[in-house]
């Protein structure tokens, strides 16, 4: 099994669960985090680390989010690593809570410039 970002992440990307993470699974797009399936090492370290509760086990993700496995392990071989714990996104406080987030998600660099 592996950890996996979900939703909550979105607009948000906290890193608090990076710098934490002994393995480096962390991989950073415009406004989202993904753990790497393959370089997870099932420490959960990052769980409680992780202030909206993004993070959860593959075996116990929420039905509602079970389409982030893939996309974790998608985006993960296209994004860069990100090995240390970096400011969230300006509004972060402000999408913490927010739902049904995942219309907002920016899968490229050129996209987020667009929209900055």
């Amino acid at each position: 099994m592996t950890f996996v970002v979900t939703e909550q992440c979105i607009r948000c990307k906290f890193t608090d669960c990076v710098e934490v993470c002994p393995v480096d699974c962390f991989h950073e797009g415009p406004n989202f985090l993904v753990i790497d399936p393959e370089v997870c090492i099932d420490c959960a370290l990052c769980v409680p680390e992780c202030p909206v509760e993004a993070i959860f086990d593959e075996s116990d993700l929420p039905p509602q989010f079970v389409e982030y496995t893939a996309l974790n392990a998608e985006l993960a071989q296209q994004w860069p690593v990100i090995d240390s714990a970096q400011t969230p996104l300006a509004d972060a406080e402000e999408w913490a809570e927010k739902s049904d987030k995942r219309k907002f998600l920016i899968i490229d660099s050129a996209a987020a410039a667009e929209q900055a």
